[in-house]
Protein backbone atom coordinates (compact mmCIF):
# COMPACT_ATOMS: atom_id res chain seq x y z
CA UNK A 1 0.00 0.00 0.00
CA UNK A 2 0.94 3.80 -0.64
CA UNK A 3 1.93 6.22 2.15
CA UNK A 4 -0.86 8.31 0.43
CA UNK A 5 -4.85 7.89 1.32
CA UNK A 6 -5.98 10.26 -1.41
CA UNK A 7 -4.72 12.42 -3.98
CA UNK A 8 -4.66 15.48 -2.29
CA UNK A 9 -2.67 13.67 0.39
CA UNK A 10 -0.26 13.01 -2.64
CA UNK A 11 -0.13 16.67 -3.37
CA UNK A 12 0.72 17.54 0.01
CA UNK A 13 3.53 15.06 0.77
CA UNK A 14 5.49 16.10 -2.55
CA UNK A 15 5.36 19.37 -0.82
CA UNK A 16 6.88 18.40 2.16
CA UNK A 17 9.18 15.93 1.41
CA UNK A 18 10.55 18.26 -1.97
CA UNK A 19 9.62 21.60 -0.91
CA UNK A 20 11.90 24.12 -3.42
CA UNK A 21 12.62 21.51 -6.00
CA UNK A 22 11.19 22.42 -9.91
CA UNK A 23 7.88 20.68 -10.09
CA UNK A 24 6.36 21.79 -12.68
CA UNK A 25 8.14 24.05 -16.27
CA UNK A 26 5.80 25.24 -18.73
CA UNK A 27 6.55 28.97 -20.94
CA UNK A 28 7.38 31.41 -18.41
CA UNK A 29 5.58 29.75 -15.34
CA UNK A 30 8.13 27.39 -13.01
CA UNK A 31 6.63 26.73 -9.83
CA UNK A 32 8.70 24.61 -6.92
CA UNK A 33 6.91 21.09 -4.99
CA UNK A 34 5.82 23.69 -2.54
CA UNK A 35 4.64 26.16 -5.12
CA UNK A 36 2.28 23.73 -6.73
CA UNK A 37 0.69 22.37 -3.56
CA UNK A 38 0.05 26.33 -2.91
CA UNK A 39 -1.75 27.02 -6.36
CA UNK A 40 -3.83 23.65 -5.80
CA UNK A 41 -4.97 25.12 -2.25
CA UNK A 42 -6.17 27.74 -4.33
CA UNK A 43 -7.83 25.86 -6.92
CA UNK A 44 -9.51 23.44 -4.46
CA UNK A 45 -11.20 26.42 -2.79
CA UNK A 46 -12.26 28.09 -6.02
CA UNK A 47 -13.85 25.13 -6.85
CA UNK A 48 -15.85 24.34 -3.92
CA UNK A 49 -16.75 28.08 -4.17
CA UNK A 50 -18.19 27.11 -7.47
CA UNK A 51 -20.17 24.58 -5.92
CA UNK A 52 -18.78 21.42 -6.42
CA UNK A 53 -19.48 19.10 -3.66
CA UNK A 54 -18.20 15.73 -2.79
CA UNK A 55 -18.48 13.41 -5.74
CA UNK A 56 -19.63 15.92 -8.31
CA UNK A 57 -18.27 15.70 -11.65
CA UNK A 58 -15.79 18.48 -13.10
CA UNK A 59 -14.28 17.95 -16.47
CA UNK A 60 -11.52 19.26 -18.35
CA UNK A 61 -11.38 19.83 -22.56
CA UNK A 62 -8.14 21.19 -22.73
CA UNK A 63 -3.97 20.40 -23.95
CA UNK A 64 -1.54 19.71 -21.74
CA UNK A 65 -0.55 22.78 -19.68
CA UNK A 66 0.33 23.35 -16.14
CA UNK A 67 -3.23 24.93 -15.67
CA UNK A 68 -4.67 21.54 -16.42
CA UNK A 69 -2.60 20.09 -13.61
CA UNK A 70 -3.72 22.72 -11.22
CA UNK A 71 -7.49 22.78 -11.95
CA UNK A 72 -7.22 18.80 -12.20
CA UNK A 73 -5.70 18.37 -8.52
CA UNK A 74 -8.04 21.55 -7.26
CA UNK A 75 -11.16 19.42 -8.17
CA UNK A 76 -9.35 16.15 -6.53
CA UNK A 77 -9.00 18.65 -3.47
CA UNK A 78 -12.76 19.59 -3.43
CA UNK A 79 -13.69 16.04 -3.53
CA UNK A 80 -14.85 16.15 -7.07
CA UNK A 81 -14.61 13.80 -9.78
CA UNK A 82 -12.46 14.54 -12.99
CA UNK A 83 -13.74 13.83 -16.09
CA UNK A 84 -11.20 14.84 -19.10
CA UNK A 85 -12.52 14.88 -22.07
CA UNK A 86 -10.00 14.08 -25.83
CA UNK A 87 -8.69 17.24 -27.10
CA UNK A 88 -9.46 15.64 -30.83
CA UNK A 89 -13.11 15.13 -29.91
CA UNK A 90 -15.64 17.66 -31.78
CA UNK A 91 -19.11 19.71 -30.29
CA UNK A 92 -21.01 16.59 -30.97
CA UNK A 93 -18.45 14.05 -29.15
CA UNK A 94 -17.76 16.39 -26.08
CA UNK A 95 -20.97 16.91 -25.39
CA UNK A 96 -22.20 13.30 -25.02
CA UNK A 97 -19.56 12.60 -22.16
CA UNK A 98 -20.44 16.05 -20.51
CA UNK A 99 -23.97 14.83 -20.69
CA UNK A 100 -23.41 11.42 -20.06
CA UNK A 101 -21.22 12.52 -17.07
CA UNK A 102 -23.56 14.75 -15.23
CA UNK A 103 -20.45 17.74 -15.76
CA UNK A 104 -21.32 20.57 -13.74
CA UNK A 105 -18.28 22.71 -14.07
CA UNK A 106 -15.50 22.29 -17.56
CA UNK A 107 -12.21 23.54 -17.61
CA UNK A 108 -11.59 24.20 -21.04
CA UNK A 109 -9.68 26.57 -23.57
CA UNK A 110 -9.82 28.80 -26.77
CA UNK A 111 -8.08 28.85 -29.79
CA UNK A 112 -5.72 25.82 -29.30
CA UNK A 113 -5.46 24.56 -32.72
CA UNK A 114 -7.28 27.20 -34.04
CA UNK A 115 -10.23 25.55 -32.32
CA UNK A 116 -12.83 27.81 -30.26
CA UNK A 117 -13.91 24.79 -27.87
CA UNK A 118 -16.74 27.11 -25.88
CA UNK A 119 -18.25 27.67 -29.55
CA UNK A 120 -18.25 24.14 -30.86
CA UNK A 121 -20.35 23.18 -27.60
CA UNK A 122 -22.27 25.91 -28.19
CA UNK A 123 -22.83 25.57 -31.66
CA UNK A 124 -24.24 21.85 -30.39
CA UNK A 125 -26.51 23.17 -27.75
CA UNK A 126 -24.66 21.79 -25.12
CA UNK A 127 -25.45 23.37 -21.83
CA UNK A 128 -22.98 23.50 -18.98
CA UNK A 129 -23.22 25.06 -15.28
CA UNK A 130 -20.67 27.07 -15.58
CA UNK A 131 -17.03 26.73 -18.09
CA UNK A 132 -14.04 28.07 -17.44
CA UNK A 133 -11.31 28.83 -20.07
CA UNK A 134 -8.13 28.28 -19.11
CA UNK A 135 -6.02 30.26 -22.06
CA UNK A 136 -7.25 32.06 -24.62
CA UNK A 137 -9.19 34.69 -25.60
CA UNK A 138 -11.14 35.63 -22.80
CA UNK A 139 -9.90 33.54 -20.32
CA UNK A 140 -11.53 33.37 -17.26
CA UNK A 141 -8.94 31.41 -15.03
CA UNK A 142 -7.48 33.96 -12.92
CA UNK A 143 -11.21 35.25 -12.08
CA UNK A 144 -12.24 31.63 -11.13
CA UNK A 145 -9.38 31.43 -8.83
CA UNK A 146 -10.77 34.88 -7.23
CA UNK A 147 -13.19 32.74 -5.75
CA UNK A 148 -10.82 30.77 -3.06
CA UNK A 149 -11.24 33.87 -1.16
CA UNK A 150 -14.86 32.63 -0.01
CA UNK A 151 -13.34 29.35 1.00
CA UNK A 152 -10.41 29.18 4.08
CA UNK A 153 -8.21 27.27 4.55
CA UNK A 154 -10.06 25.24 7.46
CA UNK A 155 -12.60 24.86 5.47
CA UNK A 156 -10.80 23.18 2.99
CA UNK A 157 -8.82 21.08 5.30
CA UNK A 158 -12.31 19.80 6.43
CA UNK A 159 -13.68 18.96 3.19
CA UNK A 160 -10.54 16.94 2.61
CA UNK A 161 -10.59 15.11 5.77
CA UNK A 162 -14.04 13.59 4.02
CA UNK A 163 -12.28 12.37 1.05
CA UNK A 164 -11.62 8.65 1.43
CA UNK A 165 -9.40 6.34 -0.62
CA UNK A 166 -12.33 4.50 -2.17
CA UNK A 167 -14.15 7.23 -3.35
CA UNK A 168 -14.16 7.81 -6.82
CA UNK A 169 -11.26 10.09 -8.71
CA UNK A 170 -12.35 10.33 -11.95
CA UNK A 171 -14.32 9.00 -14.95
CA UNK A 172 -12.06 8.82 -18.00
CA UNK A 173 -14.06 7.61 -21.07
CA UNK A 174 -12.94 5.04 -22.92
CA UNK A 175 -11.39 6.51 -26.98
CA UNK A 176 -14.47 5.68 -28.70
CA UNK A 177 -12.31 4.73 -32.06
CA UNK A 178 -15.22 2.37 -32.12
CA UNK A 179 -18.85 3.04 -30.91
CA UNK A 180 -19.95 5.53 -28.09
CA UNK A 181 -17.37 6.04 -25.30
CA UNK A 182 -17.64 4.37 -21.99
CA UNK A 183 -16.70 5.76 -18.65
CA UNK A 184 -14.38 4.11 -16.34
CA UNK A 185 -14.60 4.48 -12.83
CA UNK A 186 -11.30 4.58 -10.86
CA UNK A 187 -10.87 5.33 -7.09
CA UNK A 188 -8.19 7.50 -4.95
CA UNK A 189 -7.03 4.16 -3.84
CA UNK A 190 -6.44 2.32 -7.50
CA UNK A 191 -4.51 5.47 -9.16
CA UNK A 192 -1.83 5.76 -6.35
CA UNK A 193 -1.14 2.21 -5.74
CA UNK A 194 -0.69 1.29 -9.03
CA UNK A 195 1.75 4.13 -10.00
CA UNK A 196 3.45 4.18 -7.28
CA UNK A 197 4.47 0.13 -8.45
CA UNK A 198 4.70 1.65 -11.95
CA UNK A 199 7.01 4.49 -11.22
CA UNK A 200 9.18 2.62 -8.73
CA UNK A 201 8.99 -0.20 -11.27
CA UNK A 202 10.38 2.21 -14.41
CA UNK A 203 13.20 4.02 -12.30
CA UNK A 204 11.28 7.52 -11.61
CA UNK A 205 13.65 9.38 -9.45
CA UNK A 206 13.91 12.13 -7.73
CA UNK A 207 15.32 15.42 -10.00
CA UNK A 208 13.99 13.22 -13.24
CA UNK A 209 12.63 16.12 -16.09
CA UNK A 210 9.71 14.61 -17.63
CA UNK A 211 8.38 15.51 -20.84
CA UNK A 212 4.71 14.78 -21.34
CA UNK A 213 3.95 14.49 -25.04
CA UNK A 214 1.08 11.75 -23.89
CA UNK A 215 -2.01 13.80 -23.30
CA UNK A 216 -3.33 14.36 -19.86
CA UNK A 217 -6.82 13.41 -20.90
CA UNK A 218 -4.99 9.96 -21.00
CA UNK A 219 -3.97 7.50 -18.77
CA UNK A 220 -0.80 7.43 -19.69
CA UNK A 221 -0.52 11.22 -19.69
CA UNK A 222 -2.43 11.96 -16.52
CA UNK A 223 -1.85 9.17 -14.43
CA UNK A 224 1.89 7.48 -15.41
CA UNK A 225 2.57 11.36 -16.25
CA UNK A 226 2.03 13.91 -13.36
CA UNK A 227 0.54 11.67 -10.35
CA UNK A 228 4.19 9.99 -11.04
CA UNK A 229 6.29 12.76 -11.10
CA UNK A 230 4.33 13.94 -7.83
CA UNK A 231 5.24 10.34 -6.13
CA UNK A 232 9.03 10.58 -7.17
CA UNK A 233 9.85 14.17 -7.10
CA UNK A 234 10.18 14.63 -10.90
CA UNK A 235 10.27 17.79 -12.63
CA UNK A 236 6.72 17.60 -14.54
CA UNK A 237 7.70 19.57 -18.26
CA UNK A 238 3.83 19.19 -19.85
CA UNK A 239 4.01 19.47 -23.92
CA UNK A 240 0.73 19.99 -26.08
CA UNK A 241 0.99 18.81 -29.20
CA UNK A 242 3.66 16.29 -30.55
CA UNK A 243 5.43 17.80 -32.95
CA UNK A 244 9.00 16.11 -33.60
CA UNK A 245 11.52 19.15 -34.50
CA UNK A 246 9.34 21.09 -30.89
CA UNK A 247 9.91 18.19 -29.11
CA UNK A 248 13.75 17.44 -29.71
CA UNK A 249 14.10 21.11 -29.00
CA UNK A 250 12.54 21.07 -25.37
CA UNK A 251 14.54 18.16 -24.88
CA UNK A 252 18.01 19.61 -25.23
CA UNK A 253 16.55 22.80 -23.86
CA UNK A 254 14.74 21.29 -20.81
CA UNK A 255 17.88 18.32 -20.47
CA UNK A 256 14.82 16.27 -20.09
CA UNK A 257 15.79 12.67 -18.76
CA UNK A 258 12.59 11.01 -18.99
CA UNK A 259 10.69 10.63 -21.92
CA UNK A 260 7.72 7.59 -22.28
CA UNK A 261 5.47 7.15 -25.38
CA UNK A 262 3.56 5.36 -27.59
CA UNK A 263 5.72 3.49 -30.35
CA UNK A 264 4.76 5.70 -32.50
CA UNK A 265 6.25 9.05 -30.62
CA UNK A 266 9.95 7.05 -30.68
CA UNK A 267 9.07 6.13 -34.38
CA UNK A 268 9.10 9.71 -35.65
CA UNK A 269 12.34 10.72 -33.39
CA UNK A 270 14.20 7.91 -35.00
CA UNK A 271 13.10 9.22 -38.69
CA UNK A 272 13.99 12.59 -38.22
CA UNK A 273 17.47 13.39 -39.60
CA UNK A 274 18.38 15.93 -37.35
CA UNK A 275 18.09 15.18 -33.81
CA UNK A 276 20.07 17.72 -31.81
CA UNK A 277 21.66 16.63 -28.45
CA UNK A 278 19.28 14.02 -26.46
CA UNK A 279 22.35 12.85 -24.04
CA UNK A 280 20.21 14.06 -21.21
CA UNK A 281 17.76 11.25 -22.02
CA UNK A 282 18.00 8.34 -19.79
CA UNK A 283 14.46 6.59 -19.71
CA UNK A 284 12.00 5.25 -22.00
CA UNK A 285 8.93 3.93 -20.93
CA UNK A 286 6.34 2.60 -24.21
CA UNK A 287 2.94 0.90 -24.35
CA UNK A 288 -0.08 1.59 -25.72
CA UNK A 289 0.35 -0.55 -28.79
CA UNK A 290 2.75 -3.60 -29.38
CA UNK A 291 5.53 -2.90 -29.57
CA UNK A 292 7.93 -4.49 -32.02
CA UNK A 293 11.72 -5.60 -31.31
CA UNK A 294 12.70 -3.98 -34.31
CA UNK A 295 11.84 -0.27 -32.61
CA UNK A 296 13.62 -1.13 -29.82
CA UNK A 297 16.72 -2.84 -31.32
CA UNK A 298 16.92 1.04 -33.10
CA UNK A 299 16.29 3.16 -29.89
CA UNK A 300 19.10 1.34 -28.06
CA UNK A 301 21.66 1.72 -31.33
CA UNK A 302 20.14 5.33 -32.81
CA UNK A 303 19.74 7.26 -29.24
CA UNK A 304 20.80 7.80 -26.38
CA UNK A 305 18.51 5.66 -23.86
CA UNK A 306 20.15 3.97 -21.02
CA UNK A 307 16.68 1.99 -19.81
CA UNK A 308 14.06 0.85 -22.26
CA UNK A 309 10.97 -0.83 -20.27
CA UNK A 310 7.89 -2.05 -22.02
CA UNK A 311 3.94 -2.35 -20.23
CA UNK A 312 0.94 -3.42 -21.00
CA UNK A 313 -2.87 -2.27 -19.70
CA UNK A 314 -6.03 -0.36 -20.25
CA UNK A 315 -8.10 2.52 -19.00
CA UNK A 316 -10.29 -0.68 -17.30
CA UNK A 317 -7.34 -1.87 -15.37
CA UNK A 318 -6.00 1.68 -13.93
CA UNK A 319 -3.51 1.83 -17.14
CA UNK A 320 -1.62 -1.10 -16.16
CA UNK A 321 -1.77 -5.19 -15.93
CA UNK A 322 1.84 -6.22 -17.00
CA UNK A 323 5.47 -4.43 -16.97
CA UNK A 324 9.35 -5.54 -17.17
CA UNK A 325 11.48 -5.60 -14.79
CA UNK A 326 15.15 -3.76 -14.21
CA UNK A 327 16.13 -6.85 -14.03
CA UNK A 328 14.98 -8.34 -17.09
CA UNK A 329 17.46 -8.85 -20.44
CA UNK A 330 17.38 -7.18 -23.43
CA UNK A 331 15.32 -9.77 -25.14
CA UNK A 332 12.32 -10.09 -22.98
CA UNK A 333 12.26 -6.69 -22.68
CA UNK A 334 11.95 -6.36 -26.28
CA UNK A 335 9.82 -9.27 -27.30
CA UNK A 336 7.26 -8.68 -24.37
CA UNK A 337 5.01 -6.39 -21.90
CA UNK A 338 6.39 -8.08 -18.47
CA UNK A 339 4.92 -9.91 -16.32
CA UNK A 340 1.96 -9.18 -14.01
CA UNK A 341 1.91 -6.36 -11.34
CA UNK A 342 2.19 -7.18 -7.81
CA UNK A 343 -1.08 -8.30 -6.35
CA UNK A 344 -2.71 -8.60 -9.66
CA UNK A 345 -3.54 -11.74 -11.40
CA UNK A 346 -3.47 -12.19 -15.22
CA UNK A 347 -3.95 -15.40 -17.50
CA UNK A 348 -4.71 -15.90 -21.17
CA UNK A 349 -8.27 -17.75 -22.27
CA UNK A 350 -10.07 -19.34 -24.94
CA UNK A 351 -13.11 -18.29 -25.67
CA UNK A 352 -14.60 -20.76 -23.80
CA UNK A 353 -13.28 -18.56 -20.72
CA UNK A 354 -10.67 -21.84 -20.09
CA UNK A 355 -6.92 -21.06 -18.94
CA UNK A 356 -4.88 -22.05 -22.64
CA UNK A 357 -1.36 -23.75 -21.99
CA UNK A 358 1.37 -21.41 -22.45
CA UNK A 359 2.53 -20.60 -25.10
CA UNK A 360 -0.60 -20.94 -26.91
CA UNK A 361 -2.50 -17.49 -27.85
CA UNK A 362 -5.88 -16.54 -26.03
CA UNK A 363 -7.64 -13.42 -25.16
CA UNK A 364 -6.03 -11.72 -22.06
CA UNK A 365 -8.04 -11.41 -19.00
CA UNK A 366 -7.07 -9.83 -15.66
CA UNK A 367 -8.18 -9.69 -11.97
CA UNK A 368 -7.02 -7.78 -9.02
CA UNK A 369 -7.44 -4.07 -7.09
CA UNK A 370 -6.69 -2.00 -10.52
CA UNK A 371 -9.72 -3.42 -12.11
CA UNK A 372 -12.50 -0.86 -12.73
CA UNK A 373 -15.30 -0.76 -10.27
CA UNK A 374 -17.33 -0.54 -13.47
CA UNK A 375 -18.62 1.69 -16.29
CA UNK A 376 -20.37 4.86 -14.86
CA UNK A 377 -23.95 4.17 -15.02
CA UNK A 378 -23.50 1.14 -17.08
CA UNK A 379 -24.50 -2.01 -15.53
CA UNK A 380 -24.77 -4.04 -18.51
CA UNK A 381 -21.33 -3.11 -20.07
CA UNK A 382 -19.89 -3.51 -17.02
CA UNK A 383 -21.25 -7.24 -16.43
CA UNK A 384 -19.91 -7.96 -20.14
CA UNK A 385 -16.55 -6.66 -19.42
CA UNK A 386 -16.15 -8.21 -15.92
CA UNK A 387 -17.32 -11.71 -15.47
CA UNK A 388 -19.02 -13.75 -12.09
CA UNK A 389 -15.51 -14.53 -11.05
CA UNK A 390 -13.94 -10.49 -11.29
CA UNK A 391 -12.50 -10.84 -13.88
CA UNK A 392 -11.73 -8.19 -16.85
CA UNK A 393 -12.14 -9.09 -20.53
CA UNK A 394 -9.38 -7.24 -22.26
CA UNK A 395 -10.51 -7.63 -26.07
CA UNK A 396 -6.60 -8.32 -26.17
CA UNK A 397 -4.65 -11.32 -27.36
CA UNK A 398 -1.74 -12.43 -26.14
CA UNK A 399 0.84 -15.27 -25.12
CA UNK A 400 2.06 -15.79 -21.83
CA UNK A 401 5.56 -18.10 -21.56
CA UNK A 402 6.47 -20.07 -18.42
CA UNK A 403 7.76 -17.18 -16.27
CA UNK A 404 4.65 -15.66 -16.67
CA UNK A 405 5.70 -12.58 -19.25
CA UNK A 406 2.91 -12.16 -21.44
CA UNK A 407 3.68 -10.90 -25.53
CA UNK A 408 0.80 -8.96 -26.62
CA UNK A 409 -0.05 -10.04 -30.32
CA UNK A 410 -3.01 -7.83 -31.14
CA UNK A 411 -6.30 -6.83 -30.77
CA UNK A 412 -8.76 -9.34 -30.56
CA UNK A 413 -10.99 -7.25 -33.00
CA UNK A 414 -7.63 -6.91 -35.41
CA UNK A 415 -7.43 -10.34 -36.19
CA UNK A 416 -8.73 -11.06 -39.62
CA UNK A 417 -8.88 -14.82 -41.34
CA UNK A 418 -6.85 -15.49 -44.18
CA UNK A 419 -7.92 -18.56 -45.51
CA UNK A 420 -8.89 -20.13 -42.89
CA UNK A 421 -5.74 -18.71 -40.99
CA UNK A 422 -5.61 -16.28 -38.41
CA UNK A 423 -3.52 -13.41 -39.08
CA UNK A 424 -2.50 -10.85 -35.99
CA UNK A 425 -1.55 -8.00 -37.65
CA UNK A 426 1.53 -6.67 -34.98
CA UNK A 427 3.11 -9.96 -36.00
CA UNK A 428 3.06 -9.43 -39.45
CA UNK A 429 4.00 -5.12 -38.95
CA UNK A 430 6.87 -6.62 -36.51
CA UNK A 431 8.62 -8.18 -39.29
CA UNK A 432 7.86 -5.28 -42.03
CA UNK A 433 9.97 -2.73 -39.90
CA UNK A 434 12.49 -5.01 -40.27
CA UNK A 435 12.84 -4.08 -43.56
CA UNK A 436 15.85 -1.17 -44.03
CA UNK A 437 13.32 1.76 -45.90
CA UNK A 438 10.54 1.10 -43.86
CA UNK A 439 9.58 3.59 -40.45
CA UNK A 440 6.08 2.66 -39.41
CA UNK A 441 3.36 0.43 -40.34
CA UNK A 442 0.13 -0.38 -40.13
CA UNK A 443 -1.60 -3.74 -41.83
CA UNK A 444 -5.58 -4.43 -41.32
CA UNK A 445 -7.65 -6.85 -42.94
CA UNK A 446 -9.38 -6.18 -46.12
CA UNK A 447 -12.41 -8.17 -48.06
CA UNK A 448 -10.95 -11.03 -50.59
CA UNK A 449 -13.26 -12.80 -52.92
CA UNK A 450 -11.23 -16.22 -53.17
CA UNK A 451 -9.54 -15.58 -49.55
CA UNK A 452 -11.92 -14.28 -47.49
CA UNK A 453 -9.73 -11.71 -46.17
CA UNK A 454 -6.50 -10.32 -47.14
CA UNK A 455 -3.57 -8.31 -45.51
CA UNK A 456 -3.07 -4.48 -46.73
CA UNK A 457 0.15 -3.08 -45.42
CA UNK A 458 -0.20 0.56 -45.04
CA UNK A 459 3.91 2.11 -44.54
CA UNK A 460 5.38 5.58 -43.84
CA UNK A 461 9.08 4.95 -45.40
CA UNK A 462 12.28 6.01 -43.24
CA UNK A 463 13.67 9.33 -44.14
CA UNK A 464 15.65 9.50 -47.68
CA UNK A 465 14.34 6.20 -48.45
CA UNK A 466 11.78 5.14 -50.76
CA UNK A 467 9.51 1.85 -50.74
CA UNK A 468 8.67 -0.07 -53.93
CA UNK A 469 5.75 -2.02 -53.21
CA UNK A 470 6.46 -5.32 -55.55
CA UNK A 471 9.47 -5.54 -53.83
CA UNK A 472 8.54 -5.50 -50.14
CA UNK A 473 5.76 -8.14 -50.62
CA UNK A 474 8.74 -9.89 -52.35
CA UNK A 475 11.28 -9.50 -49.46
CA UNK A 476 8.16 -10.97 -47.14
CA UNK A 477 7.04 -13.98 -48.96
CA UNK A 478 11.07 -14.91 -47.71
CA UNK A 479 10.41 -13.94 -44.32
CA UNK A 480 6.91 -15.27 -43.12
CA UNK A 481 4.58 -17.66 -43.68
CA UNK A 482 2.27 -17.05 -47.11
CA UNK A 483 -1.14 -16.36 -45.37
CA UNK A 484 0.83 -13.26 -43.53
CA UNK A 485 2.46 -11.85 -46.75
CA UNK A 486 0.60 -8.67 -47.63
CA UNK A 487 -1.41 -8.73 -50.48
CA UNK A 488 -1.25 -4.95 -50.85
CA UNK A 489 1.46 -2.23 -49.85
CA UNK A 490 0.11 1.03 -49.37
CA UNK A 491 2.69 4.32 -49.17
CA UNK A 492 1.45 6.71 -46.84
CA UNK A 493 3.64 10.12 -45.65
CA UNK A 494 1.81 9.65 -41.83
CA UNK A 495 -0.71 6.62 -40.54
CA UNK A 496 -3.74 8.48 -39.00
CA UNK A 497 -3.40 8.60 -34.93
CA UNK A 498 -5.71 9.27 -32.47
CA UNK A 499 -4.81 11.77 -29.69
CA UNK A 500 -2.99 9.04 -27.26
CA UNK A 501 -0.41 7.72 -30.62
CA UNK A 502 -2.60 4.51 -31.38
CA UNK A 503 -3.19 4.13 -35.35
CA UNK A 504 -6.51 4.66 -36.09
CA UNK A 505 -6.97 0.97 -38.26
CA UNK A 506 -10.87 1.63 -38.89
CA UNK A 507 -9.90 4.62 -41.33
CA UNK A 508 -7.69 2.35 -42.90
CA UNK A 509 -9.75 -0.26 -43.69
CA UNK A 510 -12.51 2.63 -44.70
CA UNK A 511 -10.09 3.47 -47.27
CA UNK A 512 -10.12 -0.05 -48.78
CA UNK A 513 -13.73 -0.55 -48.39
CA UNK A 514 -15.39 2.54 -49.47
Amino acid sequence: MTEWRTIPDLVRSAADRFGSAEAIVDGEVRLSFSGLAAAVDQSARATMAAGVQRGDRVAIWAPNCWEWVVAALGVHGAGGVLVPINTRFKGREAGYILERSGARLLFTVSGFLDIDYVRLLKDEGVDVARIVTLRGPGASWNDYLLGSDQVSMAELNARQRTIEPDDLGDVMFTSGTTGKPKGVMTTHTQTLRVFETWSRLVGLAEGDRYLIANPFFHTFGYKAGFIACLMRGATIIPHAVFDVSSVLKRISEEEVSMLPGPPTLYQSILNEPERGDLSSLRLAVTGAAPVPVELINRMRTELTFKTILTAYGLTESTGVVTMCREDDDAETISSSSGRAIPDVEVRIVDDGNHEVARGEPGEIVVRGYNVMRGYYEDPEATAEAIDADGWLHTGDIGVMDDRGYVRITDRKKDMFIVGGFNAYPAEIENELLAHPSVAQVAVVGIPDERMGEVGCAFVVPRAGAAVDSDELMAWAKERMANYKVPRRVEVLEALPLNASGKVLKYELRDRMTT
